[in-house]
């Protein structure tokens, strides 16, 4: 296994974190600094990061939380705002959100200690599906407004990809997009002419949030995370086209976690 792999199993940070953490000469491996990523580790040598051993845990943790309202998805704010590790400080071990949620959205969010799964779940060439459910104003929303964020949205940073949109209220929607830019779904809605009053995130991938109260948390059975791991294992549209028989797979174009 990749040394940057390794660390990010052992919860210490995610794979491209802990790809810094090497390069910056904090890791050692037996006793020597190793500044290469990609070097090989079989579990059996003594690695460190910043001189404190590293182990990679055998059982793996991960959390369903309801992300109440002014709650910031990180593990530390250096504004002193409450955070989601905050919440769940009685649970053992070293947890981080998986991706973000702006600060006045609620809803469903992940903590883990499995650095992998969650570069698997936020990368955005996996396409794992978020859906979310906005109260907007700007009055009743017509076909036009739902075809326009279907199709996707021109926004400042690029067009957006499809997503799947339909109403599920007077004024309300529910959008699945497979794509996590910072504030899309509220920049989506205001481009449309319909601004979000109130957001909350209602499934993450496979996951439902259901009836889980506002604050709550709850570790994910079993079943649930072999379900969350098959979505994190399948490719996104656009990489199963470029595997398809005569095209080369190119994985160079990563971005950033979606939020």
């Amino acid at each position: 296994m990749r040394l940057a792999k390794h660390l990010a199993h052992a919860g210490v940070a995610s794979r491209r974190g802990a790809e810094a953490l090497i390069a910056t000469g904090r890791v050692t491996v037996d006793g020597a600094t190793i500044t290469d990523p990609a070097r090989d580790v079989d579990g059996a040598e003594r690695v460190a990061v910043d001189g404190r051993p590293v182990a990679v845990p055998s059982d793996r943790v991960v959390i369903a939380m309801h992300k109440p309202t002014g709650v910031v998805s990180t593990a530390r704010d250096p504004q002193g705002r409450p955070t989601v590790v905050d919440l769940v400080a009685d649970v053992p071990g070293r947890l981080y959100p998986v991706g973000r949620l702006d600060a006045d959205t609620t809803g469903l969010i992940l903590l883990t200690d499995d650095g992998e799964l969650a570069h698997r779940l936020t990368h955005p060439r996996f396409e794992v599906p978020k859906t979310y459910r906005a109260r907007v104003g700007g009055g009743p929303v017509g076909e036009r407004a739902l075809r326009a964020l279907r199709d996707g949205v021109e926004l400042d940073d690029g067009r957006t990809a499809p997503a799947t949109v339909h109403l599920a209220g007077e004024d309300e929607l529910e959008l699945t997009l497979h794509e996590g830019r910072k504030r899309q779904v509220r920049r989506m809605c205001a481009a449309v002419g319909h601004p979000v009053r109130a957001l909350r995130r209602v499934a993450f991938g496979p996951l439902a949030l259901g009836d889980l109260p506002e604050g709550a948390y709850r570790r994910v059975r079993p079943d649930e995370l072999e379900r969350l791991r098959a979505a994190a294992r399948e490719l996104g549209s656009q990489e199963r086209a470029a595997a398809a028989p005569g095209r080369r797979l190119d994985t160079t174009a990563d971005q950033s976690a979606p939020r």
